[in-house]
C-alpha cells in the first residue's frame, strides 16, 4: 500500500514539474511592413494587369508580414471623370493582380482615386470587397475614412493609417469625407491633421506599431515640403512608429525623426511604382522594408531599390543596387532626419 502511495506521490511529482516547466504563450515577435509607392494601371503599367505582370516584383512583395502600396487610381468601369487634366480607372482585376502579387492592402487617400466621382468611389469599395484586398484612406464617411487597418501577425498587433495632404482646389471639399459626405481622409485642413494625430494617438494605446501612410508633398520636388516636415513631426509625437509617402514621382529623403519624446521613421518620398513613368529620375523605385517589434519603434529600415520597365517595377541587383541605395541615402542631405534612431 505504501509502494502504491509513494507511486502515487511520484507521478503527482512528475506531473507537477512537467506542468511547471512547459512553455508558456509565445512572446510576441518582430514582424516586417512594406510599403511601395504610386500604382495606376493606365498606358504601359496596363502590363501589370496582365497574368505574370507582378512576376519579377512579387518575392520583395511576399516576403514581408504585411505589404502595403498607394493604388492611385479610381477602381470602376463606370462613373464620369472629374474635371481635371488627368484621371485614372481601372478595372477591378487591377486590385486581384496586387493582391496575387502579394500585397496586403490598398492606401487609396490621394488625389486620383475619386478621379469617376461617387460611382468610383462605390465601385471601388465593392472592389476592395470582391477581391479581397483591404481598402483604406476612403469610405461611407469621415469615421470610415479614416479607420486603419489593423491586424496580428505573430502576437504583434500593427495599425496602418492613411491620409492625403493632396486634393486639387476645386475639388478638395467634395472629395473630403464629413460625417454625412463619402469621401477621402484629408488632412489639407488643420482640423484633419489634429483628427488623424488624435487617432494615431488613440491607437498607440491598442496596437503595438502604427503605421501611417500618407499622400504628400510637391510634384518633382526631391527635398521635403515645410507642410510635410511639421505633419511627419506631429505624428511621430501622437505615436507613429513610421511615416511613409508618397505623390512627388519622384524618391524623397528617409531617416529617424526626433519629435517630442518619441522617435520615429519618416520617408518622405517612396516614389512611383506600377506607372507609365519614363524619364530618369521617375523609374527609380523601390520598397521600403520596415521591422517592426512589439516595444514599438522601428529598429531596421531596409530600401530594396527596382526600376520601372514598360510600366511595371524590376528589382535591381549588384552594383546596380548598391548604387540606388546610395542615391536613396544621398536624398536625406535636405531633410530633418537622422541615419540612425
Amino acid at each position: 500500500m505504501r509502494k502504491l502511495r509513494r507511486a502515487g506521490l511520484a507521478t503527482t511529482a512528475l506531473l507537477l514539474a512537467a506542468c511547471s516547466s512547459a512553455p508558456g504563450p509565445a512572446a510576441p515577435q518582430p514582424v516586417t511592413v512594406a510599403i511601395a509607392g504610386d500604382v495606376h494601371f493606365a498606358g504601359s503599367s496596363a502590363a501589370a494587369l496582365e497574368p505574370g505582370g507582378l512576376d519579377a516584383v512579387a518575392p520583395l512583395l511576399r516576403e514581408a508580414d504585411l505589404t502595403v502600396v498607394n493604388v492611385e487610381t479610381a477602381i470602376t468601369d463606370g462613373g464620369e471623370p472629374a474635371g481635371k487634366q488627368y484621371t485614372f480607372r481601372a478595372p477591378a482585376a487591377g486590385l486581384g493582380a496586387l493582391r496575387d502579387a502579394g500585397v496586403d492592402v490598398a492606401a487609396m487617400a490621394n488625389n486620383h482615386s475619386l478621379d469617376y466621382g461617387r460611382t468610383g468611389l462605390e465601385d471601388t469599395l465593392q472592389a476592395g470587397r470582391d477581391e479581397g484586398l483591404p481598402v483604406i484612406g476612403l469610405g461611407q464617411d469621415v469615421d470610415a475614412a479614416f479607420a486603419p487597418h489593423r491586424t496580428t501577425v505573430r502576437g504583434t498587433t500593427i495599425a496602418v493609417f492613411d491620409a492625403t495632404q493632396v486634393i486639387d482646389g476645386s475639388l478638395a471639399t467634395a472629395w473630403t469625407a464629413t460625417a454625412d459626405r463619402p469621401g477621402l481622409a484629408s488632412v489639407q485642413t488643420a482640423s484633419g491633421r489634429q483628427r488623424l494625430a488624435a487617432a494615431v494617438q488613440a491607437e498607440r494605446e491598442r496596437s503595438d506599431s502604427v503605421v501611417v501612410v500618407l499622400h504628400w508633398g510637391r510634384e518633382l520636388q526631391d527635398c521635403p515640403t515645410q507642410d510635410q516636415e511639421d505633419l511627419a513631426a506631429e505624428l511621430v509625437a501622437a505615436g507613429a512608429d513610421a511615416v511613409v509617402g508618397s505623390h512627388a514621382h519622384l524618391q524623397l529623403g528617409q531617416g529617424y525623426l526626433r519629435s517630442g519624446d518619441r522617435t520615429g521613421f519618416v520617408d518622405y518620398g517612396l516614389g512611383n511604382f506600377v506607372f507609365y513613368a519614363k524619364k530618369a529620375v521617375t523609374v527609380e523605385t523601390g520598397v521600403l522594408e520596415l521591422t517592426l517589434p512589439a516595444a514599438g519603434g522601428v529598429p531596421r529600415a531596409r530600401w530594396r531599390p527596382a526600376t520601372i520597365e514598360s510600366g511595371v517595377p524590376v528589382p535591381l541587383e549588384g552594383s546596380a543596387a548598391d548604387e540606388a541605395v546610395r542615391h536613396k541615402e544621398s536624398l536625406r542631405a535636405c531633410t530633418d532626419l537622422a541615419a540612425a534612431p
